[in-house]
């Protein structure tokens, strides 16, 4: 009798930690979150650009000036912060960035956003500390007639690295 009653707890036990597993599992991946991640890369020169980073959707909100406010630093996506990687020292918008990994954010305006890359890549997207700043360029932003649901990024082997979402759009260059 006692070895029945060992052996069902083993039973229950073993199904307990295999649904635990699987649903921690499930947990961990990405791709199941409301703003899913994506990546977008080119080789420019001499330097593999590449930017990882969570995909938010329109949902019928106001996206600038609203959800994404004009003037404050943003996050550039969802979740985690953008990572944007150079496998060599590149420049962008002529001025000098090393190779390695930085966060990505922006500050929104309505004509001119500032594009800034952080030293601290590997954090979740509002932990943003401006003193980890390691190069801001400005560039204008540019309204388009057709709608991006989902942010995306595009980089380009002619050095052009662009946002679009909602109906707008942001580009900057990147130059080997």
């Amino acid at each position: 009798m006692k070895y029945v009653s060992l052996r069902k707890i083993w039973m229950v036990a073993t199904i307990l930690v295999l649904v635990l597993a699987i649903n921690l599992h499930a947990q961990d991946d990405k791709s199941k979150r409301p703003s899913p991640p994506a990546t977008a890369s080119a080789k420019i020169g001499n330097a593999t650009v590449t930017i990882n980073y969570s995909q938010p959707s329109v949902k019928d909100r106001e996206i600038w000036g609203g959800l994404v406010p004009y003037g404050k630093v943003w996050r550039t996506g969802a979740n985690e912060a953008t990572v944007f990687e150079v496998s060599a020292d590149v420049k962008v918008e002529g001025e000098a960035l090393k190779a390695g990994k930085y966060g990505l954010y922006t500050i929104p305006g309505e004509n001119e956003w500032i594009i800034i890359f952080n030293s601290v890549s590997e954090q979740w997207g509002t932990q943003y500390d401006e003193s980890k700043d390691v190069l801001r360029v400005s560039v204008k932003s540019e309204k388009v007639s057709s709608n991006t649901e989902k942010m995306t990024f595009k980089v380009a082997e002619d050095g052009s690295v662009t946002l679009m979402w909602e109906k707008l759009s942001v580009t900057f260059k990147v130059s080997g």
